[in-house]
């Protein structure tokens, strides 16, 4: 019966099409709609739990057309989105499976890497992955701090967040950005820094998908350090020796002596009976081995002894982020893809976690977490301690929302083969160990979480992904984007009084 009422926008929605096609194609720029052979690979995403359908796949070379397409897209009416690496876990750069779809610009093309030796600045493009990055900047003697997944695209990252083992000693990846060319919602190609454009640099680092879209970023970079260690300590722990360890770890990660060369985190994963988990104790040190010694004997000293397969690699500084790496450096091949659901919760250092808090954790992981079929592992990264660069960033230097934090817990969960079919269950479950946390915690305690580690069923994710920063991050949206051009799930809304 619904028939009738879809008839008249049948020839618009046609319409719209042929006219994008048209437009697209008289400026030379390529793209790929669903009735092209190539739209399947085209629209392929890093998360099999989502198909999304995009309007078009385009493949802009250079900033030019990327102004075109965001021009030709809201012409149309139509929801533009940029692809850096793909890496998104809902899919945002593809649409994701939201309604209507997007047209998306692919900014795989856009690879430059340039450093000035002189300003000591490296001008990179958002189409390169974390590991392409690293190796290029490495061969100047110099870095930035980012995450340790080599196959994540840079600007996506570098709009969020961007947290690495280096990350304590020089900041997110976002405290790094010195410029950046973004191109608005009307077509509009601006440079936005400190010195111009200044509320859109604010905006950028921390949501920046919102405002824009960004096709090269200036970073400030830091010279290598002489040497470092990757370490991967692993523990088969039963859940209150487990407990003990994580208190032990939050006493150490707030540790006045903690030095900033110090990055890590730990795993928790599933154990090899019930009542049991493998904690892996794995980070990052910059600097010489005694040094090394002296800085993680502390925390080892509380801990069982570690088992044999334990790793510790002693070399220069690719060397070790290379050992960190999940995925090879040098990206070769295709991206690896995976069926799977991701939470995050910030934990702020002036709250400390409870007794009662870690241990309903633990023994969360260690009972229902053993009886899951699900693949799974819990991150509890480092942010914060007395040294954290992180933590030095005064809250209104950039939209990131959370300047105060000491971990950031990121609950991953796959399917067993990390295939389709999904099963729904498993939100439960991973539902079931952020409340085993967040129940045992004071009713007004402030948590946030991660915007890079997305999550479209986070309530109320405007205040836990941007906090106090909200409010002034929808003032902008109304004005430099009223027409919601850039939309996603969690994209930054439109205020009433800023709508077109």
């Amino acid at each position: 019966m619904f028939l009738p009422l879809l008839i008249p926008f049948l020839p618009l929605a046609f319409a719209q099409y042929t006219s994008l096609r048209e437009q697209l194609a008289s400026n030379g720029i390529r793209a790929v709609f669903a009735d092209d052979v190539e739209y399947g690979n085209a629209t392929r995403g890093y998360n099999m739990r989502y198909t999304p359908s995009p309007i078009a796949v385009t493949f802009p070379t250079n900033t030019s057309q990327v102004s075109l397409i965001v021009k030709a897209g809201a012409k149309e009416g139509m929801r533009v989105v940029a692809k850096s690496g793909g890496h998104s876990y809902i899919a945002n750069s593809l649409g994701s499976d939201s309604d209507p779809p997007a047209l998306v610009v692919d900014l795989g093309a856009f690879k430059n890497i340039t450093y000035d030796g002189e300003t000591q600045t490296a001008v990179i493009e958002p189409g390169n992955r974390l590991g392409e990055v690293a190796l290029a900047l490495n061969e100047y003697g110099r870095a930035i701090p980012h995450g340790r997944c080599a196959w994540v695209g840079f600007g996506g990252h570098s709009g969020f967040g961007g947290w690495g083992f280096s990350s304590r000693m020089w900041g997110l990846t976002l405290d790094n950005v010195l410029s950046a060319t973004v191109v608005l919602a009307n077509g509009t190609v601006v440079t936005a820094s400190e010195d111009e454009n200044t509320e859109l640099f604010w905006a950028i680092r921390g949501s920046s998908s919102s405002f824009g879209i960004v096709t090269a970023l200036t970073m400030r970079t830091h010279p290598v350090p002489p040497s470092g260690t990757f370490f991967e300590y692993i523990f088969d722990l039963d859940i209150a020796t487990a407990s003990k360890a994580f208190s032990d770890f939050q006493k150490y990660a707030l540790s006045p002596s903690l030095p900033n060369t110090f990055g890590g985190e730990l795993f928790v994963l599933k154990g090899e009976e019930k009542g049991r988990v493998y904690i892996v104790f794995l980070g990052s040190f910059y600097g010489d081995t005694e040094r090394y010694a002296q800085v993680v004997t502390p925390f080892l000293d509380t801990l069982p002894p570690w088992r044999n397969d334990s790793i510790v690699l002693n070399g220069t500084w690719i060397d070790v982020l290379a050992a960190a790496a999940v995925g090879n450096l040098t990206v070769q091949g295709e991206m690896p893809r995976d069926t799977f659901y991701v939470k995050s919760l910030m934990t702020p250092q002036d709250v400390l976690l409870t007794e009662e808090a870690m241990h309903g954790m633990m023994r969360y992981l260690g009972e229902e977490g053993f009886d899951s079929d699900a693949f799974w592992h819990v991150e509890i990264e480092i942010y914060g301690g007395v040294q954290s660069a992180i933590n030095s960033v005064p809250l209104n230097t950039t939209a990131f929302g959370h300047r105060d934090t000491l971990f950031t817990f990121q609950p991953y969960v796959s399917t067993a083969d990390f295939l389709p079919p999904w099963d729904d269950a498993i939100f439960g479950f991973v539902d079931g160990i952020m409340s085993s946390i967040t129940d045992n915690m004071p009713s007004d305690w402030e948590y946030g979480a991660y915007a890079n580690y997305i999550d479209p069923r986070l309530p109320d994710w405007q205040h836990r992904y941007y906090g106090a920063n909200y409010e002034r991050l929808q003032k902008l949206k109304g004005e430099v984007d009223g027409d919601d051009v850039f939309k996603f799930i969690t994209s930054i809304e439109v205020p009433e009084e800023g709508k077109r």
